[in-house]
């Protein structure tokens, strides 16, 4: 493998980079070159990911997405032995190769923890951080004897395990007993029994030779620093390297085609989610802001944040666009959902659509009641994934914190949420049914309702699902993702301006004032009203806002706040319809209100349902 070989490379010598991402229908292919001093995007391809059969080879499939780059970009990037030709000469080859892979289902892993609200949830945090699904957790307190958990380890076919408990030092008696429950289950892996099952395990230290000796030599057991090391602490970052070292060593090893794959790869290759998720900590911790990411695919919806440098990722696996539509419409509600709908919609035909996608998932709308209607349930897809991502995201379980007497009365126990719409800075979106809405305008609008962003809030989208590129990119050369990241990945759609408070149907909300170097402009929000601004991506402007008492934009309640908005695509969005988000109950000023938005914000356009 040459993992080490762009380490020992002189970035400043690295002028042409080849990136691919295994998904799991399609490899897309992105080269990235030196012009002027700086990386740009150049050229992109794709074809079908060839994991299955009949190729049962990973490396046909990045081939000819690579060789479609190279068509496009005049150069050659295979020579005759279907090989990645390096380093670059002239118009032949490239400086480096980088991959992701989510191919074969990407990775998926079991989680044993012995409480699950605090060393169990420290432990799926690790695995989702390091970009996994995580199949099932096995706590002592999970409600299930002991026979049921053997059972169920036995019928999981994970590709590794991660088992903590304890804070070091602490009682080594439960985790002890956890490893005795596994040992005797035999979980075999995925892939087979041509390999041992590994099992990382980050729990008390001085419990680690007891753990050891419950399991024989049928697994591969590595031991790192405890996630929970303290109970006031989390060190999850030991745990997630071993996750991708194991990944490398063992799983992809032995999924079809890998071995060459990891042989041509000049960095370690990274599960997509955990590519993401590398890029957008990356980015927070450079510009020092908070960011959110959403992906939202067929079957799952992944949320990524960064808020006060702390990483947290869920999979919401049953809200998806297609394959999970019908689980999404069962969770929201109908009613729901039809609240961003404004058109007239015969229930029957509503079912039918839903039923069609599930059947025919790579279809996209042909109508505009179609689309109005995909976007809705894609709004509530949104919400409900987001819900479930802040009551993950918080602050640790089983800390003593100090309580007010308010808080006596309260039924929330410790783990506040970390996630807090005030301090967000930046939204990214991505995914088919935000990525490639028929206009831009669309795509903002579902992140508003979805998000309900408050302040100011910069919303973008991944123009292309760069960032599993750029991701594992960000390891072996910061500067190239990171420029390529803000001008060629990031469509920046602009900003979205809101305050937090309770819905006053009629009310004044604030009072704004906007200037720029060619304009100025004052006006006044009423409570529920929505104004776009547009403004070109390189323009800047300074709002100011002054709310009505019990609204609050970040400086406390009725206190006058001052912005620097940047534009976008869309441009500048001012939000006056409260948070939490309020839609009238009545059916007529529900109506007239969503209408009045939609045509604010020039949401479906004739014109634009050509573009579907």
């Amino acid at each position: 493998m040459n993992s080490t070989t762009a380490k020992q490379l002189d970035p400043e010598q690295i002028n042409v980079i080849l990136a691919t991402d295994c998904g799991s229908t399609t490899t897309k292919a992105i080269l990235i070159e030196k012009i002027n001093g700086e990386y740009r995007q150049t050229f992109r391809g794709e074809a079908p990911t060839t994991v299955e059969e009949p190729a049962a080879d990973v490396t046909v499939g990045v081939a000819n997405a690579v060789t479609e780059v190279g068509e496009l970009a005049g150069r050659k990037l295979i020579d005759d032995n279907g090989e990645i030709i390096r380093p670059a000469q002239g118009d032949t080859g490239c400086d480096i190769y980088i991959s992701t892979s989510s191919a074969g289902g990407g990775l998926q892993m079991m989680v044993a923890g012995v409480v699950r609200e605090m060393s169990a949830a420290s432990a799926k945090r690790a695995a989702l951080g390091a970009g996994a699904i995580v199949m099932d957790m096995i706590c002592s307190n999970d409600k299930r004897l002991p026979h049921e958990q053997i059972q169920r380890i036995r019928e999981l076919r994970p590709d590794m395990i991660l088992l903590a408990g304890g804070t070091d030092g602490g009682t080594q008696k439960h985790v002890v007993e956890l490893a005795e429950l596994i040992a005797p289950a035999k979980p075999q892996p995925r892939f087979g029994g041509t390999y041992k099952m590994p099992i990382i395990y980050a729990g008390n230290q001085e419990a680690a030779q007891l753990v050891e000796d419950a399991f024989d030599e049928d697994v591969k057991l590595m031991t790192v620093a405890n996630v929970r090391p303290v109970l006031e602490q989390e060190n999850l970052a030991p745990a997630r390297d071993a996750i991708h070292d194991l990944f490398l060593e063992h799983v992809m090893a032995h999924a079809p085609g890998y071995n060459k794959l990891i042989s041509w790869a000049d960095a370690p290759i990274m599960p997509t989610p955990g590519a993401v998720g590398n890029i957008l900590q990356t980015i927070a911790e450079q510009q020092n802001i908070n960011a959110l990411g959403v992906d939202i695919g067929g079957a799952t919806t992944d949320v990524f944040s960064v808020f006060d440098g702390t990483f947290n990722r869920t999979v919401s696996a049953n809200l998806g666009m297609s394959y999970s539509i019908s689980n999404v419409c069962a969770s929201a509600t109908l009613p729901m959902i039809l609240r961003w709908v404004h058109l007239e919609m015969d229930p029957r035909e509503l079912r039918n659509h839903i039923k069609n996608k599930m059947i025919r998932p790579t279809t996209i709308p042909q109508t505009r009641e179609a689309l109005v209607f995909e976007q809705a349930v894609a709004r509530e897809a949104l919400r409900l994934a987001y819900i479930q991502h802040k009551e993950f995201a918080t602050t640790l379980k089983g800390v003593q914190q100090q309580r007010t007497v308010g808080d006596t009365f309260s039924q929330n126990s410790s783990g506040a949420s970390i996630v807090d719409n005030m301090k967000l800075n930046l939204l990214v979106a991505s995914g088919g049914v935000l990525s490639h809405a028929p206009n831009m305008n669309q795509t903002a609008a579902m992140m508003i309702d979805a998000f309900e962003p408050e302040g100011m809030t910069v919303l973008a989208k991944d123009s292309i699902f760069m960032m599993p590129h750029l991701g594992v990119l960000a390891q072996v050369h910061p500067r190239a993702a990171l420029q390529v990241f803000e001008r060629d990945c990031l469509i920046y759609l602009g900003t979205c301006i809101a305050p937090r408070g309770v819905y006053r149907p009629g009310k004044s909300c604030f009072r704004y004032h906007i200037r720029s170097d060619s304009h100025e402009e004052s006006g006044e929000m009423l409570c529920g009203e929505m104004k776009l601004f547009p403004l070109e991506e390189d323009e800047r402007v300074t709002v100011t806002v002054e709310p009505q008492r019990g609204y609050d934009f970040g400086a406390g309640s009725g206190k006058r706040k001052e912005f620097q908005a940047r534009g976008g695509k869309v441009g500048l969005i001012l939000d006056a319809r409260g948070r939490p988000l309020a839609v009238p109950t009545s059916e007529k000023d529900h109506l007239t209100e969503l209408n009045s938005w939609i045509e604010e914000l020039q949401l479906y356009p004739e014109p634009a349902l050509t573009e579907v």
